[in-house]
């Protein structure tokens, strides 16, 4: 599937209409009948070919963490297992079985679901009677292509004196990455990936072997800092139409969450066809950002090709 033709005029967050029930401004109706590419329809040819400017050096810095880095994974998903094989005297093979949402990765459309009014789009069945409907084969097909921004989050609040800790519960809403932005002096435009840096990977990787065992069983969801699971956030970044997120963290929002407030998967992904991604790798990249004042890069990744995939791999990388 291609991004919709044409530059669309998207409407703001306000004037969306509300899914009945649970009252979340959706997006079903604006990118077309049957859409699969939800946000990543701003990913259209003029904005790519835009893109490709921010790349000057041509240096590239994998977002992507190894795959057998979160140890244990989190959230009960379990590790990697590769077996190497020969399968004659000169020639091997491997096998590699894993969940593709166990490290650096995208949420797919049939990750969340909005209760009884289905996944985006209205999609009612449950993924294994959709057939190929909101898989992530969809996003391979053009891949993720644009203009990345990085906002460091985490260096921000140290500069500014601010008490924080990325693996403790932190709501960062959207005045903060406001602040950011401008701190950084970069916009955002419409079509950019939002890169944002909590500061989670570079905490974790200070966690000794047993803290690590600890954090990941917890016996409830782990605490981190990320964005702020209400509205105004939902509001904010689909009124900048950014084509994506990428957070360093294990699930974009903040850990653990309330229910009052709500969440912000649920309003970003079945409601608004929102990309999200998470457990990106941005400390290198946010390291030579930091050291040119350089804050934007063409962003790339391809998830993988799998037909009906929930989620997949990040398989990204930024160009400077």
């Amino acid at each position: 599937m291609t991004p919709a033709a044409g530059r669309l005029s998207i409407p703001a967050y306000a004037n969306l209409p509300l899914l009945p029930g649970v009252g979340l401004p959706h997006s079903w109706d604006v990118f077309g009948p049957a859409d699969e590419l939800g946000t990543l329809n701003l990913l259209d040819d003029a904005t790519v070919l835009e893109a490709l400017r921010e790349a000057q050096t041509g240096e590239r810095v994998g977002l992507t963490l190894d795959m057998t880095e979160l140890d244990p994974p989190l959230y009960g998903r379990e590790p990697l297992r590769h077996t190497i094989f020969p399968t004659d005297r000169n020639i091997w093979d491997d096998r590699i079985d894993f969940f593709p949402q166990a490290a650096s990765q995208w949420d797919g459309f049939r990750h969340v679901r909005c209760r009884e009014l289905g996944f985006y789009g209205g999609v009612t069945e449950d993924p294994p009677a959709m057939g190929t409907r909101l898989g992530i084969q969809h996003w391979a097909e053009n891949g993720i292509v644009g203009r990345g921004v990085l906002l460091d989050v985490d260096r921000h609040l140290r500069e500014k004196g601010i008490e924080y800790d990325a693996m403790r519960s932190f709501s960062v809403d959207a005045g903060v990455l406001a602040d950011v932005a401008a701190a950084q002096g970069v916009s955002i435009r419409r079509g950019d990936v939002l890169c944002l840096r909590f500061g989670w990977v570079a905490s974790y990787r200070g966690l000794r072997d047993a803290e690590r065992r600890a954090y990941a069983t917890t016996g409830g969801p782990p605490p981190f800092a990320g964005l702020a699971a209400g509205e105004t956030t939902a509001g904010a970044l689909w009124d900048w139409q950014v084509a994506a997120i990428a957070c360093d963290n294990p699930a974009a929002e903040v850990s653990p969450g309330d229910a009052v407030v709500g969440s912000l998967h649920r309003r970003l992904i079945p409601a608004l066809g929102f990309v999200v991604g998470e457990l990106f790798d941005l400390d290198r990249l946010a390291a030579l950002c930091a050291a040119d004042r350089r804050w934007t890069f063409l962003f790339t990744a391809i998830p993988l090709n799998v037909p009906g995939a929930v989620g997949s791999p990040a398989n990204a990388v930024a160009i400077r």
